[in-house]
Order: C-alpha cells, then structure tokens, then sequence
C-alpha cells in the first residue's frame, strides 16, 4: 500500500512538472519563456505591460500634502489620479493590468504591490523603476553619491562605474528594478536647471560617463538579481532649450545632432547595450520628441540596433495632445507615440483601453503592441523577477549606506570637487595655525549637498560641510554664522552681523550657490528649476563682498549643480572651490580638502560663463563664434572646460607622434611627458583634443578626444600615450557623409582646453 501510494505522488509530482508553463521554467532560455508567456496573453494583458503608475504610496502623500487643491499643470515632480482611487489602482494590480510602478520608495510597499500581482491569472511580476540618479537617494538610508556633473568632474569613469554598481545594490535591496538614468544630454546651457544631472557640455566625456553608468547598474549581460536596468535619457537635444527653460522647443540642425547629441545615444547603444531609452518633454524640428518616429525607429533601432524597450517621460505623451496640439484627442496621442517607437507610457489611466480600441480598429497592429510588452517581459525575465518578486528587508537594512558603499562616496566626491582659484597658496589649510575660523553662508550647514533627486534623509547619514571642517579643525576653533538656508533671502542685516563676526575671525569660509532639494520651496536649480540670470541670488554676494572688506583670508565654497557666474568673487577673493552636490559625505570630502588630507585633481566638466548673455558658452565651438566681440564685456570664460587646480604643478614637454602623415584608415599615437614639478604627490587628467584645420563642412576649435588620469610622485615623471584611431578624426561632411578627410589636422595635449595650457602638433591625413 505504501508503495502504491509513494508511487502514486512520485507520478503526480512529475505530471505537475511536466505541465508546468515553460515561461516558469528558470531553466528554460529567456526568448522561449517569453513565448510562451505571450502565447497564453490576451490583447489586454499584453497592453497592460505598457502601463506604468506611480505607487500608491507616492499618491497618498500628494493628496495629503495638496489636501484636495487641484495639481498645477505640469507639474513634474507629484503625482495622482482624479479618476482612478488607490483602491481601483490595487485592484488593476490584482488583475495583471498593471505592467510597472514607479515612485516606490519603501522595499515594504514593493513587497506589498508584487503579492497583489501574484493574485493575477498569469502571475506576470511588476517592473518598478525609480530615479535612482547618484545613488537611490529617493528612499531614506540610501547612500548618495556626487551628482552626475560632479562625477563628470572626476574625469574618472572607473570609479563612476563603480558606484554605479554599488547604486544598483541599493535600488534592488529596497524593490526597484529600474533606474532612470544615465541622463546623456549634452548640457550646453547654464540656464537650464539639469545641468547637475547631466555630465556637462562636451560629447565625448558625456559618453564615457554614460558608458560607465550603463554597465555599473547592467553588469555584463543585464541579467541577475544585483543589477538593474539603465535608462539613457532623454531623446533628444532638449538640453539647449530655445530660452534655457526645461521643455522648451528645440531646433537643430541634423548635423549637429550627429556630432553633439546622439554620440552618447550611439555608444549607450552600441557599446553598453543599455536597455531601455526615454523620450525627452521637448519638440524637436516641431516635432514632439515622443512622437519622433526618425529618432526612435529610424535611428535607435534602424541604425543603431537598439533591442530594448523606450519608455515615455512622465506624462508627455499626454501632451503631445494637451500642450504641443499635435494629436486632436487623446486617444489619437496613444497613437502617435506608439506607431512612432514608444513601449511604455509613464503614467496614468485610460492608456489601456484606448490602445486596445486602437487595436481593434486596425489603426495598431498587434504585432506593434508584441514589440513592446515582449521587451519588458524579457527585461522581468533577466532580472529573475519571474523567480522572485520580493525584497529581504533584512538585506534591504545590511546594503543601505554601507561601509564599502560610503567609502566610494567619499572618494568620489573628493575627485569631483575643483579647485578654481588659490591665490598665494592660501590652500592647503594647516587648521593649528588658526585659532577663530568663521563658516557661514546659506550652504554651510543643511542638506544641499545631496543635490537634486534626493528626498529627505536621515541627519546622521549626512556630513555637512560645517561638520566637515569640525572634524578636521575641532568643533572649539570653529565658529559658526546661522546665515539662514534660503539662497535667496535678502537680508542685509545678517550680512552685516556676519561681517562683524569676521573681523574678528583669521579666516572666512563661505559656503554659497544654489538650493537643488526638490522638497524645499526654496529650491532654485533641479528639474524644472531654471534661471534666466546666473549671478547669486539673494544677498550672497554682498556677504561675501563684506566679509572680504574685513581683510580676513577669505574662502568661497560653490555649491549646487550648474554653473554659477561669480566674477566679483574670482577677482577678489583669495580661493574658489567649486564643490558641485558631493553627496552623502560632501562636507567631509571638502574638508580632506581645504586641509590637504587630499591634493584636488577634479576639471571642469562645463565652462563657466562670466555672464548668462554669453550663453551658449562652450569650449568647442566653430570658428566664427567670436570674430566679432562683446563690446561690454570679454569673450571668454571666466573658467574654461577642463581647468581644474592642484596643490602642486606638473610640466608638459615633448609632444611626440607616431607618425605625422597617415592614410584615412591608419591610427597613431600621440605621447607627452609629463612631471610633477610640485613638492607633493598629485593627480594630473591629461586632455588630448583634435582639431581639423581645413574641412568641407566647419568643425570646432578643438574636440577632446581622450583624457587618462596620471598620479605622480613629486619629480616623478611619465610619458602619457593616446592612441589616435580614425573616429577620433571623422566627421559628417558637406553631403553628411561620415568619415575622414584628408588634410591637416591639430593635435593637442595639455591641462585643459585653454590654448595656453595646450601643446600643438599637427599630422596630414593623405
């Protein structure tokens, strides 16, 4: 009897097996999961994969904090749904109607979303994304990075990878999946409030930090449960916005396109295999980006053989209807967004049902909709969603913050931090030979140094810049100015009380700039948050100007994350450090460096402008940009892209070629020694840019091509090699045809890309 019965469930454990769906099948390899997945979808199911909403959590807080007040339009940053309670969206979820969350912030709510998508008939997970942009710093205990125009900064794309890595942890500890970066566009206007997301203005390190990104949060293969999928953003160029507001139109040329926009996009592609793409808010050559079928079907998957999914940004395709009035009804939006390329629509109701009709009415294929829910259900596939949805709330609380984690960002923030100016050596600081130090200013003791995409984290998790000058200089020695936190308040009375403080101080720190926290109302750089001056608001520079008037050695710390024009402060005052958002551990890195615990070695990633009238400012521009001049101010920059000061000195000599006359096809290098002539150790990014004198259609000055990273002892010395391969010197000709022409050519090698700090060689192409 035993045996009959043992024999019994042996057959019924196997018949079990054998019907099993192969899409639940681990072993089975992804593209036939799924198959058979899609095999057993109806038309709905499918749809709904493309649906994304923010998370239930995220709409509680928003109808707390607006109490019933209606949302203003276009408002970015919070989102619910008039028509559609929490309730209904739990039961869509509970359905399979729902294909992916965004703004979940707790690993408990994500948890909590995928046990309701276990209830559905095919038990598909949920993809939950999060704008995890230096670091996962939405979620509370998160380690936060520099951001990204800080890392860009570092010029060390190693270290970007790695903490990319570390950041991928994070958001999958805490139930995301997603992460809604690397942002690619080339930033080429101060105005423009996500110039600090962004990683500056030149093509070419936009793409190796994006390269780097990628393949941080993707790993080799995007595939396990310690990676996450990447984002490259936002298709396209709205990062030179018509009037340097967030969305505004973009018109330009396909030329330009090509040489200064989509490099980044094609190597993101290409050479990092990123997963998913977004489309940008902007219209692009009156079209609205996400409804640009040449940019998403003809170039990312025709020409560069894009095989992921590209997702909307928040709710533009909506407005591809409601603000460009390029569709006549909503539905006819959906349309247009999906016949043109899009996957997936970022967020809200009715989406679903719409498409469905479209569908049916034959104005979509079916194979349009299998194109896109077969990408996301294979990205859920990769990331062994189908094995296990949930989150350890105990691993959550062992990855956050941890130690090897805070380690890498400190040292990022500790090569993202520039030194612009340090006049009679003031710095390095040695603290004992000073006995009353005066920190002040609206950024020396708050949370601004975690930058824009961060929600508000724990105190303890955070080092000030004030904390970080106590710890190196003792708490007795240091005496703090409450300025207030507002950039903007106009105080001239605590500007004065502050200067009485400094006369009789030996030393000023003064931490300025910009408000980027995104739950303050006092923000004044971000998303969204654009300017149409660059000079410091509110009463900063007075304080800064009465300060210096008391003759005390005086130091201005810049923080926030675009450009700031300070030409009073660069003139006068003895050192500028342009300190970026450095993130968790800011105030610490910046005091490693002021006390020359650390020698700076960070370049600028983005010209600084003098004045916003001489936007655009860029170091790579054509020739005839400046034949003529200003006529009420220089022409110039007050700093230029790549400048970057060091605490000692390091020579250029002997720039050498491998070969001066080449074919189109044949490579060479270019060598330079280099010395530290200093009398401490220190780390040179050595900078090589191209120019191509004679050319049918007009190139920039000068393109940098290639950069390395050289740590020298004092008197050590090097010789930095580059090799030189064709695409370093292609280009799209008159007939916007690519490649090399023959002629002349300029190669140059220096600290930054100021022709003073350059050596020059030139080479013929024959």
């Amino acid at each position: 009897m035993k045996v009959w019965m043992m024999m019994a469930m042996l057959t019924f454990t196997l018949l079990g097996k054998a019907q099993q769906p192969i899409y639940k099948e681990p072993g089975q390899p992804v593209e036939r999961r799924v198959t058979d997945l899609m095999g057993r979808m109806t038309l709905e199911e499918k749809v709904a994969q493309m649906c994304q909403y923010v998370g239930p959590g995220h709409i509680r807080e928003t109808q707390k904090r607006f109490k019933g007040q209606k949302i203003a339009k276009g408002d970015d940053a919070n989102g619910f749904y008039p028509n559609l309670s929490v309730n209904q969206l739990l039961e869509l979820t509970e359905k399979g109607l729902v294909g992916s969350f965004l703004h979940v912030v707790t690993a408990k709510e994500s948890n909590d979303l995928q046990k309701l998508a276990m209830k559905s008939r095919l038990q598909i997970p949920l993809l939950i994304g999060i704008d995890a942009i230096h670091g996962n710093a939405l979620v509370s205990g998160a380690t936060v990075y520099p951001t990204p125009i800080g890392q860009a900064a570092s010029f060390h794309p190693e270290l970007v990878e790695r903490i990319s890595r570390e950041a991928a942890l994070e958001v999958r500890a805490t139930g995301a999946h997603w992460t809604f970066t690397p942002n690619i566009d080339v930033a080429r206007d101060a105005r423009w409030g996500r110039v600090g997301e962004t990683f500056g203005e030149d093509p070419y390190l936009v793409t190796r930090m994006g390269v780097a990104t990628i393949k941080g949060f993707q790993g080799k293969d995007c595939q396990g449960t310690e990676v996450a999928l990447a984002c490259a953003k936002h298709l396209i160029a709205g990062s030179e916005p018509s009037n340097g507001t967030n969305a505004a139109p973009m018109d330009v040329s396909e030329r330009t396109l090509r040489e200064v926009y989509l490099p980044p996009y094609k190597a993101a592609v290409e050479e990092a295999n990123v997963f998913t793409l977004m489309a940008a808010h902007n219209e692009l050559n009156g079209i609205p980006c996400h409804a640009d079928r040449w940019m998403m079907t003809d170039i990312m998957r025709g020409e560069y053989g894009f095989n992921g999914f590209i997702v909307s940004d928040w709710m533009d395709v909506d407005r591809i209807h409601d603000l460009h009035h390029a569709a006549p009804t909503l539905k006819d939006a959906f349309y247009e967004t999906i016949d043109a390329g899009l996957d997936m629509r970022m967020h809200g109701p009715d989406f679903l049902e719409k498409v469905v009709e479209l569908v049916k009415e034959g104005r979509l294929s079916e194979a349009q909709i299998d194109r896109a829910c077969s990408k996301i259900l294979e990205a859920k596939f990769r990331l062994g969603l189908f094995e296990n949805p949930f989150v350890c709330l105990e691993k959550t609380a062992q990855t956050l913050s941890n130690e090897e984690h805070l380690q890498s960002a400190l040292e990022m923030a500790e090569e993202s931090i520039v030194l612009l100016k340090n006049e009679n050596d003031l710095l390095p600081l040695d603290f004992s030979d000073y006995k009353n130090i005066l920190v002040t200013g609206p950024n020396a003791n708050n949370h601004t140094i975690l930058g824009d995409w961060t929600l508000q984290q724990p105190d303890a998790n955070v080092v000030t810049i004030l904390d970080g000058i106590r710890e190196i200089a003792g708490s007795a020695k240091v005496n703090y100015y409450n300025y207030g936190d507002d950039v903007r308040q106009n105080s001239m009375d605590k500007v004065n009380e502050a200067a009485a403080i400094a006369k009789k101080s030996d030393l000023a720190i003064v931490v300025v700039g910009e408000n980027p926290l995104r739950y303050q109302k006092s923000k004044t750089c971000g998303e969204n948050i654009d300017r149409m001056g660059l000079d410091l608001l509110g009463t900063q520079n007075q304080l800064v100007q009465k300060i210096h008037e008391t003759g005390v050695p005086t130091i201005v710390v810049l923080v926030g994350g675009r450009p700031l024009s300070v030409n009073w402060i660069a003139q006068n005052v003895q050192a500028l450090v342009q300190a970026w958002e450095p993130g968790s551990l800011g105030g610490r890195a910046l005091a490693n460096i002021l006390a020359g615990k650390v020698n700076p070695s960070a370049k600028l990633p983005i010209s600084i402008p003098r004045h916003s009238g001489q936007i655009q400012m860029i170091y790579n521009h054509k020739p005839s940009q400046y034949f003529h001049k200003y006529i009420d101010g220089p022409s110039t920059p007050l700093y230029p892209f790549g400048f970057g000061l060091s605490y000692t000195r390091f020579a250029y000599s002997s720039l050498k070629l491998s070969h001066t006359r080449i074919s189109d096809k044949d490579s060479f290098t270019a060598s330079i020694e280099l010395t530290n002539v200093g009398d401490r150790e220190g780390t040179e990014v050595v900078q090589l840019y191209i120019r191509d004198i004679y050319s049918s259609a007009t190139r920039p000055v000068k393109e940098l091509k290639d950069f390395a990273r050289v740590t020298l002892k004092p008197g050590e010395k090097k010789t930095v090699t580059f090799t030189v391969t064709p695409d370093k010197l292609a280009y799209w000709n008159r007939n916007m045809q690519y490649g090399v022409e023959k002629g002349e050519f300029e190669i140059m090698i220096g600290s930054s890309s100021q022709d003073k700090d350059l050596k020059k060689v030139k080479m013929e192409v024959l």
